[in-house]
């Protein structure tokens, strides 16, 4: 693909210059300029045209979230670039490419613009910008699901595809994300995120379970009206008679 057109957005000016200085060493990449407000920001994006934004959360004035929402629908890839996590579910909400925790090393800017890249190309069709050539539309849970989350992980932000997560429990004011034989950790409740996955691929069968239903293997009865819902790998989670029928609709009477 031809030079990927890029935007720097951070308030602090050793922010910029560190993302600038990464960025100098790629030779695909053409940096149109920096600002540091949001307000600066929307008109910059407006007029320019960029394919990736490295947009700073907390600004003042207008924050990174107030950049989105002005711009509307027609977005190009968003990195969000931040010292605070608390804002990483809020951020792919509104289907951020990445999330970047100050400080950052070299290896974990390399991943982020690697994917960055792999989007774009995903983006791109004929007669088409890459930075709009698939307008991205804020998170509506009743028309949107959930393609890809933040979830932590020994102290690390990792980016995790929904698709990928075998099955969900409840933990507290966390929901765990089982993804074969790892747990991951976003702090979310389970009545949240069931109304952002896709009711298609994911079903509340507990109060305190959300399954991947393509991970479903097996299904067998247990007392009281309950079952037993065995995975591929072997993993056995109760199905309340309560959600039995939500069940059904998608496999049949049981």
């Amino acid at each position: 693909m031809t030079d990927i057109r890029v935007l720097i957005v951070d308030d602090e000016p050793p922010a910029r210059e560190r993302i600038r200085a990464l960025l100098a060493d790629e030779p695909d990449i053409a940096v149109l300029g920096e600002c540091e407000s949001g307000i600066a920001a929307v008109g910059m994006i407006r007029n320019l045209d960029p394919d990736l934004v490295f947009l700073d959360v907390q600004m003042p004035g207008l924050d990174g979230f107030g950049v989105v929402a002005e711009l509307g629908g027609a977005l190009p890839v968003l990195v969000f670039v931040t010292a605070y996590d608390a804002y990483a579910v809020r951020a792919f909400e509104v289907h951020a490419l990445d999330y970047l925790l100050k400080p950052f090393d070299r290896e974990r800017f390399r991943e982020t613009l690697d994917r960055a890249r792999a989007a774009l190309t995903e983006r791109v069709r004929p007669g088409q910008s890459a930075g709009l050539a698939a307008p991205i539309t804020e998170a509506d849970p009743g028309r949107t699901p959930l393609r890809r989350l933040l979830a932590k992980r020994d102290g690390r932000l990792v980016v995790l595809k929904a698709a990928e997560i075998d099955w969900i429990e409840s933990s507290a004011n966390y929901a765990s994300l089982h993804v074969g034989k790892e747990t991951y950790l976003v702090r979310e409740t389970m009545q949240s995120i069931e109304g952002r996955l896709d009711p298609a691929q994911f079903l509340r069968i507990h109060r305190s379970t959300i399954v991947n239903l393509d991970r479903v293997q097996e299904i067998e009865p247990y007392f009281h009206g309950d079952y037993i819902v065995r995975l591929a790998d072997g993993q056995r989670l109760t199905l309340s008679r309560t959600y039995r029928d939500r069940l059904q609709k998608h496999f049949g009477r049981l």
